[in-house]
């Protein structure tokens, strides 16, 4: 068995990338390892918002109804249209002026996150996060002359669903042979040959001890957290990038952090970010189909377990008697 792992960052984060092989070499996964850390170069610098020069700030300031875009922005904005919907309005990516307004202007990569404990003493009472009624989201299309449009002064931000987009496109372009662990920020593809599944840690918002282990054969897990990027504003009050949509503060829901699993990496982003969104009770029932983790403003975590594997007997067996 060969085996290649690496780290490197990555879009405000780390990237971590494991791939193995029986029928491959080492040097052709350090290969399939390269093209990944390359992939994912790309699509931060694509996607940011933190660069003006990036196709995403050209998009978002450009005037016109209809922009020309790259295959990468056309994905974006299709995703950030079939996320609001799913979501129901909660995982909205259309809320790039709020986030500003709340001090989120520059990369918070390498700034020391507020204090959680701090934080949740200081939050307003807990509710569920509402969509706004405009639903911008909704109005994002993209037409069949690769255009994206959107209604005049909407900006899209790329957030989660960029690095749930790159780690699906790089597990996507690896070679059959190989089994994959590749994780973006936090947003995880698994996969690839073999029968025992990956294990995943899961780690405690208020402590950073693994609280839990998930074990999945294929697919996408995401957490989705407001420990990571929390601040405090000029005023003393905390902030953090997961707002209500319907209000454009920060969502104080009672959960800070949870862990969705689904059939791929952004499936499993927009699923957590709707968890969290929704608060313990509603957020609970949403992971129950295939199980995830619920942390608890008091450092409770309640692990949701997923419906149990049915065995159906083969066609044409005998029953026992």
């Amino acid at each position: 068995m060969s085996r290649v792992d690496t780290t490197f960052a990555t879009m405000g984060g780390r990237a971590s990338v494991r791939l193995e092989s029986e029928e491959l070499e080492r040097d052709e996964l350090a290969r399939h390892a390269r093209a990944i850390e390359e992939l994912f170069a790309d699509v931060e610098a694509t996607l940011t918002r933190f660069r003006p020069d990036s196709e995403l700030s050209r998009l978002n300031a450009d005037p016109r109804p209809a922009v020309p875009a790259s295959p990468l922005v056309r994905q974006l904005a299709s995703a950030v249209r079939w996320a609001g919907t799913r979501s129901g309005g909660l995982v909205d990516g259309t809320l790039l002026e709020g986030l500003e307004e709340q001090g989120y202007v520059t990369t918070l990569a390498g700034r020391e996150p507020a204090p959680l404990a701090d934080a949740l003493a200081a939050a307003p009472p807990r509710r569920a996060a509402r969509p706004h009624p405009a639903r911008d989201y909704a109005r994002i299309h993209v037409d069949d002359e690769g255009r994206v449009s959107r209604r005049a002064g909407v900006r899209i931000d790329s957030g989660g669903l960029g690095k749930g987009l790159a780690a699906d496109l790089a597990a996507s372009a690896l070679s059959p042979a190989i089994r994959y662990a590749i994780s973006c920020g936090g947003d995880l593809a698994v996969g690839g040959p073999g029968r025992w599944p990956w294990q995943i840690a899961v780690t405690g918002a208020h402590t950073g001890a693994e609280v839990h282990r998930l074990h999945v054969r294929s697919g996408g897990i995401a957490t989705s957290g407001i420990h990571a990027r929390l601040w405090q504003r000029p005023d003393g009050s905390y902030a953090h990038h997961l707002l209500d949509p319907r209000t454009g503060e920060p969502a104080w829901t009672g959960l800070v952090a949870v862990t969705a699993v689904a059939a791929s990496a952004l499936e499993a982003e927009v699923l957590a970010k709707t968890a969290l969104l929704s608060g313990p009770a509603r957020g609970r029932r949403l992971l129950g189909a295939r199980g995830g983790v619920l942390q608890h403003d008091d450092g409770r975590v309640e692990v949701v377990f997923g419906p149990p594997v049915v065995r159906l007997p083969r066609p044409g067996a005998r029953a026992a008697v």
